[in-house]
């Protein structure tokens, strides 16, 4: 028996859950990395997991290869799109966010298991349009998140590829801000402090940079 396997070639071709699924299978306690990778192509080919055992491993290693450079893939933020036949927009005014958009935001973006909420969050329904200008919903909480996750995934990438750049440039400026104004008396203890919180930040920014350029282990 012949098993259809349907690649995806982009970003535009995974959602968001499969993602999702994907990441849940490959962060929990599981060491078998025969195991991992049939979830991988059961995940993103579509296919039952008893399937997947009678596809060949030459086979197998050409969708791994495909999946690889799949998520190489840094794509721009897409600042209105039509999903379900609506059209969203992306939050015109990241200044002008209120509290509860921001807090909803800080609690689930980055998170996979929630970056739907996150994505209901940053994209909702254009109220008016007018030379390339628009007006989006008022924010209203979750409503629409279940939504999101069939969100292609170079929408959702997007997103994360944006807060990055944002972020990068923000942290740098603030670093030449700080080497240019900060007194030269500082204190040992102060100048660790400031160390601490550089590097937590560069942390942050590398492991958010590695959500999307290289795929886990259980793809190599």
């Amino acid at each position: 028996m012949q098993v259809e396997i349907n690649v995806p070639t982009s970003l535009e071709d995974i959602t968001l859950e499969q993602y999702q699924k994907f990441s849940k299978v490959n962060t929990e306690d599981n060491e078998d990395s025969s195991f991992l990778l049939h979830k991988t192509v059961e995940i993103f080919c579509g296919l039952d997991l008893k399937d997947t055992l009678k596809i060949k491993y030459s086979s197998v290693s050409e969708i791994i290869a495909i999946l690889n450079k799949v998520f190489k893939e840094a794509p721009e933020l897409t600042p209105t799109f039509t999903f379900k036949g609506v059209e969203y927009g992306f939050i015109p005014n990241l200044d002008d966010m209120t509290l509860g958009e921001y807090v909803d935001l800080d609690d689930t973006f980055g998170d996979w298991e929630n970056m739907h909420k996150a994505m209901s969050v940053l994209y909702r329904p254009i109220t008016n349009k007018l030379k390339g200008r628009y007006l989006i919903e008022e924010y209203g909480g979750f409503k629409n998140a279940e939504k999101f996750k069939e969100l292609p995934l170079n929408i959702v990438f997007g997103t994360t590829v944006f807060f990055y750049a944002l972020s990068s440039e923000l942290l740098k400026t603030t670093l030449n801000y700080l080497k240019k104004e900060l007194p030269e008396n500082l204190t040992t203890q102060e100048r660790q402090v400031l160390e601490e919180s550089g590097d937590s930040i560069n942390q942050y920014m590398e492991s958010l940079k590695a959500t999307f350029y290289d795929l886990t282990k259980s793809l190599n």
